[in-house]
This record gives structure tokens, C-alpha cells and sequence, in this order.
């Protein structure tokens, strides 16, 4: 996934939320319902949160120095893992809160009574049109997987982030409006708290499953099996019999490190052997364009070809 296409359904759901934020502000200062407000919330929160995947992404771009030497390409993980903790502790559990607080205190909604269902519908319209952008950028980088297996395998986390977030709006719209439809429909403001609660849950849940995934990508994660065998079957090749060991890391969502101890073909020459290595280099990069910091350790070929695969110095 291109960097710019995380940005344009970054800045696609951050234009919906604004809007949808302060009508639904509107809304609950009309009516005084508590879906709302947890709603008016959970749109700021969103809000807040794809802001912050902007500059994380603007923060990835730095060069790598001394202090860094390979670059800040992992302030992209850090900033979408702050995401899951925002969306948790300032969507889910205020919603949490505001559903309690509502359960105690039920009241229905007297005035301006189809002001919320039509601010719902309209934010509907509007996050559904989010979550369309976003998919239609996720689409070229998904490679015929399933939705939830990019999620999980994805390197880049600006549109798992954003298309969790937008599917979670949807579906909090949804329980928002049974809440508020029900409460409508009996004179019973519990209805409200029932839906504000769903929403809390809904966005809990969507938070953890955030955090799980951004943080594996934190502490550091390798290539996937599919290219990791395409490294290895590249790196042998003229002058390199075979792999002896192999470690790959993200140090960034585009940026993928590997470092290998190779067999390579007995010879006197150390032109012919930098050689070697060079062409081994040359292919992984047509192989996997990720990989663009490789690091290789010659050693002698034992027999017809190298240990490849095993673990060892």
C-alpha cells in the first residue's frame, strides 16, 4: 500500500467526521440523548485520531541519521497504536459512562424529536461514503485476501486503522439509531442507554483489536512467509549456492531489512565474491521491493550446496 493512498482515505474520513461531529453536537443539544453525545464523541475521537495518523506519517518521513540510523519509518506504527488507546479510553469507555449515567437517570426525548434520526441518516450517507474511499484504496494492496486477513498481515497500518474505524462508525450510526428509534417509539430514555452502551462496547472492542495489531508491528515484525521464501529462492543464484541462516525485520511499513549469511562458491577472488553478493542483493530487490536494507555474510559452501535455513552464527 502506497503512502498516498493511506493519505487521501485519511483525509477523506477526517472531512466526514468533522462534519458529522457537529451535527451531532447540534443534535444532542437539541434532544439531550445520550447516543448522541456518545456519537458527537466518537466522531471527535475519529476525528482527533486520523489527524494524528497524518503526522505520523509526516514524521515517517524524516531521514535516518546517527541517532536513527534506520530512519523513523516505525512512527507510523507508534501513532496508529496511539490511536487504539484514544479510541478506547475517549470513545468507549465515555460511552460506557454516559450509558450508566443514562440508566440511572432515563429521560425521553421531548423536543426536536426528528432532528436526531435525520443527523443519523445524514451521517450514515456520509461515513458510508468514507468507507467506500477507503476500501477502494485498501482494494489494490489486498491481493484477493480476505478483508480481516489484510488487517491482520497488512505492514501499513493507515487503512486497517481507517477502515476499522469507519466500519465501527457504521455500525455505532446503526445502534444509535435503534436507541434513539426505541426511545421515540416508547417514551423510555433506558432505549438511549441501551444504544449508547453498544456503542462503548462496539468501540472497545474495535480498540482492541487496534492495539493487538499495531503493537505486534511495534515490537517488530518479519517478512511474511510468501516473501520471505521469494528472499531466499533470489539470493542464490551465480557465485551463492545457498542460505545458511536468514532474519528480516519492517523497520518501517515500506522498508524491509535482511539480513543473511550466504554459501558461497570457494574461490581466491574477493572481487568475485562482492560480485556475487551484489547480484544476490540486485534480485532480492526485484523480488521483494521492500527489502531495501540487505545485509550478507559470506561464507564458504559446504558439499554441493549451503545449509539453507538453519539457524547458527
Amino acid at each position: 500500500m502506497s503512502t498516498e493512498g493511506g493519505s487521501k482515505a485519511i483525509i477523506a474520513a477526517l472531512s466526514a467526521n468533522l462534519g458529522i461531529a457537529v451535527t451531532k453536537f447540534v443534535a444532542f443539544g437539541l434532544t439531550q440523548s445520550s447516543s448522541m453525545l456518545a456519537e458527537g464523541i466518537h466522531s471527535l475521537a475519529d476525528s482527533g485520531n486520523q489527524v494524528l495518523l497524518l503526522v505520523g506519517g509526516k514524521r515517517a518521513e524524516r531521514r535516518a541519521n546517527e541517532e536513527h540510523p534506520f530512519g523513523y519509518g516505525r512512527s507510523r506504527f507508534l501513532y496508529a497504536f496511539i490511536v487504539s488507546v484514544i479510541l478506547f479510553s475517549v470513545g468507549g469507555l465515555f460511552a460506557l459512562y454516559e450509558a450508566w449515567h443514562k440508566w440511572q437517570h432515563p429521560e425521553p426525548i421531548e423536543n426536536w424529536q426528528w432532528v436526531p434520526v435525520a443527523v443519523l441518516l445524514i451521517a450514515i450517507v456520509m461515513e458510508g461514503l468514507s468507507l467506500r474511499t477507503a476500501v477502494g484504496e485498501a482494494s489494490p494492496s489486498r491481493e484477493g485476501r480476505s478483508w480481516w486477513r489484510f488487517i491482520r498481515e497488512t505492514k501499513s497500518p493507515e487503512l486497517p486503522v481507517v477502515l476499522l474505524e469507519d466500519t465501527a462508525a457504521l455500525t455505532g450510526l446503526v445502534f444509535a439509531l435503534f436507541g434513539v428509534g426505541m426511545t421515540l417509539a416508547t417514551d423510555d430514555g433506558r432505549w438511549d442507554a441501551i444504544g449508547t452502551a453498544m456503542i462503548g462496547l462496539l468501540l472497545i472492542v474495535v480498540a482492541g483489536i487496534l492495539a493487538m495489531e499495531t503493537s505486534s508491528l511495534l515490537v517488530g515484525e518479519g517478512a511474511d512467509p510468501k516473501d520471505l521464501e521469494k528472499i531466499k529462492t533470489a539470493l542464490v543464484g551465480e557465485g551463492v549456492n545457498g542460505v545458511i541462516h536468514i532474519r528480516t525485520l519492517y523497520v518501517g511499513p515500506d522498508e524491509l531489512m535482511v539480513a543473511a549469511k550466504i554459501a558461497v562458491v570457494p574461490t581466491e577472488s574477493a572481487v568475485e565474491v562482492a560480485e556475487a553478493i551484489n547480484e544476490a542483493e540486485a534480485r532480492v530487490r526485484a523480488a521483494v521491493p521492500e527489502a531495501k536494507l540487505i545485509f550478507l555474510e559470506p561464507d564458504i559452501a559446504h558439499g554441493s550446496g549451503g545449509p539453507a535455513g538453519v539457524p547458527g552464527a
